[in-house]
């Protein structure tokens, strides 16, 4: 926590330092794994469908948000591992994120593959640790910005510790502690978060993620003047998904929700598509990929994109609860 601003310092001395083996594996699994949950979760049948039938529908539901948490902890583990490679590890806080993060997709996979009902008390224990620690570094990165030179100044926020970046951890841990919920109700019955509608519940969660995550990108492609139309899509899209998962969350009973679950499914692409939108921009930079270990420190941020995947993934689940479980 408490990361050295991202591109901060982009005219003075670089580290040349090479990049750990664990970043690029991270960095590079990103994508892969991340359109194998967003191919998963909007209708690719990847089980077989006696296996899938014989699935309880809350047990599915759980396990869509087991894929979702573990998209957005996977985009943290790689961002962390730069943005605080970066700043030297200067504080041993910053190597939280990491080992959180890393225990958050771990758990992740493993309430992916179960496909038993019941809450999972260790997958209970780890998520709500990971929403600690998005908390606590929520807390540490406000302090970062605030004790800089003026405070809260444009300056300071664009390039002192994103505001937004332990959010995303946070809302990890929540979307996994939410699935145990959903996976501990009994067949028949209607899951319930906090005795509330689990599928109205995620969706209003899920709206407002996203408006969370829009402004942490618009912050940044401020920064970078929308020198490309592109960069506008992460600012203009998601606060229409926002909009449409809160009319979901508090509509009528049986409505046709088609164009949530479209527009869900237009920010999991764009999610993955900014991947390669962010690698392009770090070809741009000086020495291209030939001079990556550099690059990826200075370059566009690829492991940020997929966090609105991960949420467009929260939200199609959210969706797929409020088909099957229609509340009163």
């Amino acid at each position: 926590m408490g990361a050295a601003a991202r591109n901060e310092g982009k005219g003075g001395q670089v580290r040349a330092q090479e990049t750990p083996a664990a970043i690029l594996a991270a960095v590079g699994l990103l994508g892969g794994l991340g359109l194998a949950a967003a191919l998963r979760s909007t209708g690719r049948r990847m089980d077989c469908e006696a296996m899938r039938d014989a699935r309880p529908p809350n047990v599915t539901a759980a396990q869509r948000l087991n894929r979702a948490a573990g998209t957005l902890a996977l985009s943290v583990l790689a961002d962390s591992s730069v943005e605080h490679y970066r700043g030297s590890f200067k504080n041993k806080a910053m190597f939280t994120p990491l080992v959180v993060s890393a225990l958050t997709l771990g758990t992740s996979m493993h309430g992916t593959a179960d496909s038993r009902p019941g809450a999972h008390a260790t997958r209970d224990v780890i998520y709500m640790l990971a929403a600690l620690t998005g908390l606590v570094g929520t807390g540490f990165h406000l302090y970062n910005v605030g004790k800089r030179t003026s405070g809260f100044v444009w300056q300071n926020l664009f390039y002192g510790a994103p505001l937004g970046a332990p959010m995303a951890i946070l809302l990890s841990g929540l979307l996994g502690f939410c699935s145990e919920r959903v996976r501990d109700h009994a067949p028949g019955t209607l899951p319930t978060i906090f005795y509330l509608p689990a599928g109205r519940t995620m969706a209003a969660v899920v709206g407002a993620g996203l408006l969370g995550t829009t402004g942490e990108a618009g912050l940044l492609h401020f920064r970078g003047a929308f020198h490309d139309p592109f960069m506008l899509l992460p600012v203009t899209l998601p606060p229409v998904g926002s909009v449409l998962m809160a009319r979901a969350a508090r509509g009528r009973r049986g409505r046709n929700l088609w164009l949530a679950r479209f527009w869900m499914r237009l920010l999991a692409a764009m999610g993955f598509a900014g991947l390669g939108f962010h690698a392009f921009g770090v070809a741009r930079n000086m020495g291209g990929w030939r001079n990556w270990s550099q690059n990826l420190l200075n370059g566009p941020p690829l492991p940020a994109p997929p966090s609105f995947a991960g949420l467009a993934l929260a939200g199609l689940a959210a969706l797929g609860l409020m088909d099957d479980h229609p509340d009163a």
